[in-house]
């Protein structure tokens, strides 16, 4: 696992981005965002009843008006790394990573619209999935921890699930910078956990 994990490093560094990362390049991790303990370097919602940090993960659940919640980086970013691990709890999981704003987002588990799973995909405000991720089937497990990681260049998306490659995109909306958002969707019953979560810089 962990091999795999520096080739999918390397492989982003020299193939996808074009741009140095010395953490990846010399085998290290990325620099960790999500301490696993509390929600240090987080913009907690007021009245938080959806996030808590459980056993070393980050469990969002739905409340019982079903309102949902958007967890938000303190930090902005323009180009970066984003990588974490999920796993699928309760109910229908309805979530996404945001990317610098809350109108571009990587999909995980169902999407609302269309009823089916679209994880990895990119759902862009106003556009809908105009583009999906390929192989999903076969690499997304259902009762286990998954890894996702996206490359967030200029207005280009790149994707991988559980180190393979599975989508590369380009939004011709996409902001120049901002935080990153996790997604509890509203309107489900659902829970689902993170761990892991790493953010690295890109020139």
């Amino acid at each position: 696992m962990y091999n795999s994990r520096i080739a999918l490093k390397t492989y982003i560094l020299l193939c996808a981005i074009g741009a140095t990362l010395g953490s990846s390049a010399n085998g290290q991790e990325l620099p960790s965002a999500f301490n696993g303990t509390n929600l240090t370097g987080w913009q907690v919602p007021e009245n938080n009843v959806w996030w808590k940090v459980e056993e070393g993960s980050l469990t969002a659940t739905s409340d019982p008006e079903r309102v949902g919640s958007n967890l938000w980086t303190e930090r902005e970013y323009a180009n970066f790394i984003f990588e974490c691990e999920f796993r699928f709890g309760d109910g229908v999981v309805d979530s996404g990573v945001f990317l610098r704003d809350s109108k571009e987002q990587i999909q995980i588990g169902i999407s609302g619209s269309l009823k089916r799973d679209l994880t990895a995909s990119p759902y862009i405000d106003g556009k809908g999935y105009s583009v999906e991720a390929q192989g999903i089937e076969k690499l997304l497990q259902p009762d286990d921890w998954n890894t996702l990681t996206i490359v967030a260049k200029g207005k280009n998306y790149a994707v991988w699930l559980n180190n393979q490659h599975v989508l590369n995109y380009d939004s011709e909306t996409a902001v120049e910078e901002g935080p990153i958002g996790l997604q509890l969707h509203p309107g489900n019953e659902m829970s689902i956990s993170f761990r892991n979560i790493r953010i690295a810089e890109l020139d």
